[in-house]
């Protein structure tokens, strides 16, 4: 107790409250980390499914810091996402807070996220601790925990270096640029996990993040495992938040990636980061949202929805002059196949471009499904060459006609010779379409082109 001693021997000096000022400051200096000294708490007021209530502090919560419950069955985190005169309202990150009424509650301020070089390589819940069996955590500079710092639009680096990701359809139709961010559009069981793993294969990166969020949990092992495998692996990290957990812990999944990803980007590094999905964050989005009592304006969806769409995905991108980059596929799960739901229509505004995978081409066997005529690049023309641009203007017109006269064929009205365009894209769009198969196991393209012309060249031998 040798601060108490300290503090009799300054009393005996004299009253003065200047000096038993700067003792109380001279002991909280003392202490690694201060809030342990001394903790600002209130009670918990009302209690519902997905949110508490807690009255006294008001005056010292701000949005987004965290409180500790101190319950029957211990201690549990939530987050401050309403704040009124006389109460702040926490949703929990436990599914099961066991929360009662006069339960003790206490601030401990914003998340602070501290990433480390180690941490590739490591699978990682939404609140930064391991999940997987690796040793604990290293942490990084306190300096990279604070709130994210987003370059301004003028500080940008400019977009302008393409890269192969080994997906001929991709490369092709809808080629990537460094710093570009990109949506995949599809519904439920079309390949879209399937695809995402094979961008994530891409050699073209320093460190890879994935954020798999409201993904079942029987799958998340058999992504990292098999479909990433090791060596992707040891250049990854996985930030994980399964269905089954809480709205609050999906909800925080993505920006914890994104902190990871802007950590790596500063360093200098080229990154490429993973969403899946950004329809169930949306979701998550909601109902804590809800719980707070936000009116819905489009579909059962808040309005601060679509307020934190563009302020999550705005964060990926080029990095300032110096700094790397953060090239974001983000996958959006339509809704029974629209893609005009108001989260689809959203997110396909604010990315540079937008694959959509079809379901009728999954069914023909075609895989990756993607549809090319509806898929889009907004950057394409930063990594097409001259000679490229045309050709696949002229593959897109070819594709187009052979799928407008489908059923003209089926029903026997072909007849060759009668129009030369459209005999020839009956004779080269099936080979275009088994040139663009391509499967997980499947080595990766070096050039995309050159593996079309080969197919092409193949049909004219024969």
């Amino acid at each position: 107790m040798r601060q108490d001693h300290a503090l009799v021997r300054l009393s005996e000096r004299g009253p003065s409250p200047v000096n038993k000022l700067a003792l109380l400051e001279h002991i909280w200096k003392r202490f690694e980390e201060p809030s342990e000294l001394i903790r600002h708490g209130g009670r918990i007021s009302e209690v519902s499914s997905t949110h508490y209530k807690v009255g006294g502090l008001s005056e010292l919560a701000r949005l987004g810091d965290l409180v500790e419950h101190r319950g029957r069955k211990g201690g549990s985190l939530g987050e401050v996402v309403h704040i009124a005169r006389g109460e702040v309202v926490v949703a929990p990150f436990e599914r099961n807070a066991d929360a009662g009424i006069g339960d003790a509650v206490f601030r401990r301020g914003p998340l602070a996220i501290v990433p480390d070089p180690s941490w590739r390589g490591r699978a990682i819940d939404a609140l930064a601790r391991p999940i997987d069996a690796g040793a604990p955590l290293l942490r990084g500079s306190e300096d990279a925990g604070g709130p994210e710092r987003t370059p301004g639009a003028m500080e940008r680096q400019r977009v302008g270096t393409g890269f192969h990701t080994g997906v001929r359809v991709i490369d092709i139709f809808t080629p990537l640029c460094f710093g570009q961010r990109l949506g995949v559009f599809a519904g439920s069981g079309v390949g879209k996990s399937t695809l995402l793993a094979m961008l994530a294969g891409a050699d073209a990166f320093d460190t890879v993040v994935v954020a798999l969020i409201g993904e079942r949990g029987r799958e998340v092992r058999e992504f990292l495992e098999d479909t990433l495998g090791a060596t992707n692996m040891a250049k990854t990290v996985a930030v994980v938040a399964t269905s089954d957990e809480s709205a609050m812990m999906r909800r925080r999944a993505p920006d914890t990636a994104m902190r990871v990803a802007e950590y790596f980007r500063d360093r200098g590094d080229r990154v490429l980061l993973i969403l899946d999905s950004i329809t169930r964050f949306a979701h998550a989005l909601r109902e804590v949202a809800t719980g707070t009592g936000e009116p819905p304006v489009a579909r059962g969806y808040p309005a601060s929805v679509f307020t934190e769409l563009p302020r999550l995905l705005e964060r990926a991108g080029p990095g300032a002059e110096g700094a790397g980059s953060i090239t974001a596929i983000i996958s959006v799960l339509v809704d029974g196949d629209d893609h005009n739901d108001p989260i689809a229509d959203s997110v396909r505004g604010i990315l540079d471009g937008h694959v959509v995978l079809d379901r009728a081409i999954a069914e023909q066997g075609r895989l990756p499904s993607v549809d090319p005529l509806a898929s889009i690049s907004r950057l394409a023309g930063r990594a097409w060459t001259p000679e490229q641009r045309v050709l696949v203007t002229q593959l897109k017109a070819m594709i187009a006609r052979f799928e407008d006269t489908r059923d003209i064929r089926l029903l026997g009205a072909y007849q060759a010779g009668a129009d030369p365009e459209l005999d020839l894209a009956v004779t080269q769009v099936p080979v275009i379409y088994e040139a663009l198969r391509q499967s997980p196991s499947d080595p990766a393209s070096a050039d995309a082109f050159s593996d079309l012309a080969r197919h092409l060249r193949g049909s004219h031998a024969q």
